[in-house]
């Protein structure tokens, strides 16, 4: 008996899902630490998000949005619809630091691409969607 190619909906090899683990804790803890601190109201972040031209009114719903995204992502039953939620979040950031011409823009960039390479390493349904062969 031949053993036979890899296919995209193989399960991952044990390296691939550790690097999938890996890739998608980045995003969930980085989102966790920030969306706690917006409930938290630090002067830092409140000073922030004035700076991005947001009242502090708008500091807890977005922090609650950000933790919600960073947990349906997390639980692995519902990660790829929290890949997207995460991308919606990640990309209303990077707009809104480019908006202000903040060169941290490239933080949550990193971060989605991170989570959607995470999630390829780890899900075998992404891998037969995008087969990066």
């Amino acid at each position: 008996m031949t053993a036979s190619p890899a296919s995209p909906s193989a399960a991952p090899g044990k390296a691939a899902l550790w690097t999938g683990r890996i890739l998608s804790a980045l995003p969930v803890l980085a989102m966790l630490l920030s969306g706690g601190a917006k409930l938290l109201h630090p002067p830092q972040v409140v000073a922030g998000f004035n700076n991005l031209g947001y009242p502090a009114s708008v500091i807890t719903p977005i922090g609650l949005a950000e933790l919600a995204c960073a947990l349906v992502y997390a639980i692995p039953r519902t990660a790829i619809l929290g890949a997207i939620l995460v991308t919606g979040y990640l990309g209303g950031a990077v707009a809104t630091h480019v908006r202000v011409s903040d060169p941290s823009f490239v933080s949550p960039l990193i971060l989605g691409i991170f989570a959607w390479a995470g999630l390829y390493f780890r899900d075998p349904r992404i891998r037969a969607l995008l087969p990066l062969n």
